[in-house]
């Protein structure tokens, strides 16, 4: 187990924004014995994003100071909708959406969590929410809990502005029960989340207290918003996945690449796993090496997400876009980045077209369609007028482009969406 206390580990990485009992967890976490704790992630969506990080980082760290996290997948919660952070009802989906979003996530967390010799679990709530007969967890569950004190919490309160559902109003019993459950049958203290999960974890906590006569445990993590005040994980072509197929790896790797000078520090401490000393050292260099800061954090947090084979291979196109922050290596790291050798890379995103296309004359707005780069061609004429497309960087001035021949190098075309988004058309 590491000497580390984990509570000192999580608050000097910037991961704790309120607890139920600082002095009693920072003792629980330093009594030399593995504590069982565990967060929800209920599956709404077949892939996890980057603002799911934070807490599946602070699963990590506990699994490495000794402890052992439990996952919990809220298939069954998922059914009802969490009001948290919502303006409306969320989206009914069909149990077998669910499911199958359930199986996506636990393969992506697995990615990061050894589940190996019971190191780590990974549980269901279906599993016990789905039987419930309602009745009997209305006598035994519900009678714990009081109204008065239900609509306090800030979830219910601005939900109540715009009109909250009785279905949505169990969704902190539900949440409750889970902890009760968990506590009962696997030995779990605590009980993590995001700052907006307080009122659901205090619930817990309380239930459990009430129900089992034993002290439970809460802490929840800061949401997250960049320095510029936009909440984090979130760009222009919409939200930042941990599916490769939802998010190409070099864009994830380039989303952390563009981190604003500001939060740099922060990230390190949250996203990757370097020493908080190196982490202290990177964030206070001065630009322009500040830069190489941000390229070992888009290097170590995709290793985290995707491995250190395309996370290489993300740092080796980048760099042969743009070239090295860092191209004499003056700034020593720890980091796996440290040790690759800069050289020309081919691993852009790429597609193969005819080269007959060329010939003829591919049409730009059909080009950055095909190639994902837009969704639409709508999208792709707006971004056209906006001047934010350019080929082999240069601007294109007009929808009505076309790419022939004379724009291929060495037999290819690269497309730039912005200054994060690349594409390169092979003609073969």
């Amino acid at each position: 187990m590491s000497a580390q206390n984990l509570y000192d580990i999580l608050e000097e990485r910037g991961f704790i924004y309120q607890c139920t009992d600082e002095p009693a967890l920072r003792e629980l976490f330093g009594q030399g014995r593995s504590v069982t704790g565990y967060i929800g992630f209920d599956p709404t969506a077949d892939s996890l994003h980057v603002g799911s990080l934070v807490p599946i980082m602070a699963l990590v760290h506990m699994q490495r100071a000794g402890h052992r996290p439990i996952v919990l997948i809220g298939a069954g919660t998922c059914m009802v909708g969490d009001p948290s952070g919502k303006c409306e009802l969320r989206q009914m989906m069909t149990l077998e959406r669910i499911r199958a979003n359930g199986d996506a996530m636990q393969r992506q967390l697995a990615h990061f969590i050894s589940f190996d010799a019971g190191r780590a679990c990974m549980l269901n709530n279906a599993d016990w929410l789905l039987p419930l007969n309602y009745i009997e967890f209305l006598r035994d569950v519900g009678r714990h809990f009081s109204v008065n004190r239900m609509l306090t919490a800030e979830s219910y309160r601005i939900r109540l502005e715009t009109g909250l559902t009785f279905l949505e109003f169990n969704y902190q019993l539900l949440q409750a029960y889970d902890f009760y459950v968990l506590m009962r049958d696997h030995d779990c203290l605590v009980q993590m989340g995001g700052q907006d999960q307080w009122g659901n974890i205090v619930a817990g906590t309380d239930l459990c207290r009430r129900m089992l006569n034993r002290q439970a445990y809460g802490l929840t993590f800061p949401l997250l918003m960049n320095a510029s005040g936009e909440k984090f994980g979130k760009t222009v072509a919409g939200a930042v996945w941990l599916a490769e197929a939802r998010t190409p790896v070099f864009d994830f790797y380039q989303f952390w690449r563009n981190t604003e000078d500001a939060d740099v520090t922060r990230f390190l401490g949250l996203f990757t796993l370097l020493p908080m000393d190196e982490v202290r050292r990177l964030g206070a260099l001065q630009p322009p090496l500040l830069n190489r800061a941000k390229e070992i954090l888009a290097y170590e947090a995709t290793a985290l997400a995707h491995g250190p084979e395309k996370a290489r291979q993300a740092y080796l196109s980048a760099v042969g876009q743009f070239g090295s922050a860092d191209p004499e290596g003056c700034v020593a790291t720890s980091s796996s980045v440290a040790g690759i050798r800069v050289e020309a890379a081919d691993i852009i995103p790429s597609t193969t077209l005819p080269r007959q296309r060329f010939i003829d004359g591919l049409d730009i707005v059909q080009a950055l369609v095909e190639t994902g780069l837009v969704p639409s061609k709508g999208e792709a004429r707006r971004l056209v007028s906006q001047g934010g497309v350019t080929v082999n960087d240069r601007k294109v001035e007009s929808a009505a482009r076309r790419l022939g021949e004379a724009d291929l190098t060495d037999g290819a075309v690269v497309i730039k969406l912005g200054k994060k988004r690349f594409h390169r058309l092979v003609a073969e």
